[in-house]
């Protein structure tokens, strides 16, 4: 059984892709978490996160790029 872990993301430092162009519909991720990515909307920030295992979150970006999920 898995147990959900609160995650205090006050005051975490925020990133957004280096492919974001013009404040575009992009994610940012909160790094400074050992084993966790904090993930959200950039248009949103004080809305609602994610938070996923790293090695989950890693294995999505690893899929993007391989262009598992088709073109938009």
């Amino acid at each position: 059984m898995s147990r959900t872990v609160p995650v205090d993301l006050i005051g975490a430092a925020w990133l957004k892709s280096s492919y974001s162009q013009n404040g575009g519909n992009c994610v940012e991720v909160a790094p400074e978490f050992p084993g966790l990515v904090p993930v959200r909307d950039s248009k949103d920030p004080s809305g609602p996160a994610l938070v996923f295992p790293s090695g989950a979150w890693q294995s999505f970006v690893t899929a993007v790029q391989a262009g598992e999920f088709g073109a938009i």
